[in-house]
């Protein structure tokens, strides 16, 4: 049987590792909005990315998917990433 027939499968362990890092991002991401604003928005900058495409690659099995798909995803998420920097450019420079 193939993978396709069999479905897609990721091991406990592998899934309880990642919800583990999902957990301490989050944890982080409140640490920092404690220590003041600035922290906040930069480690929400920086962290959220990455908690999603945990979310992403593990969860919503893009993992094993095929290259076009992929690259239609991340072209998506890129496109979202220059509209808020041009949002943060237009807000910066008022």
């Amino acid at each position: 049987m193939s993978v396709r027939e069999q479905g897609h499968t990721i091991e406990y362990p592998t899934l309880l590792k990642v919800w583990g890092a999902l957990v301490l991002l989050t944890a982080a991401l409140v640490g920092a909005s404690r220590v003041s604003e600035a922290a906040a928005v930069w480690a929400m900058l920086a962290l959220t990315p990455l908690k999603a495409a945990l979310v992403l690659y593990f969860f919503m099995h893009l993992k094993y998917e095929k290259a076009v798909l992929k690259a239609m995803v991340f072209t998506a998420l890129a496109v979202l990433i220059i509209f808020i920097g041009m949002l943060f450019l237009d807000i910066s420079f008022r």
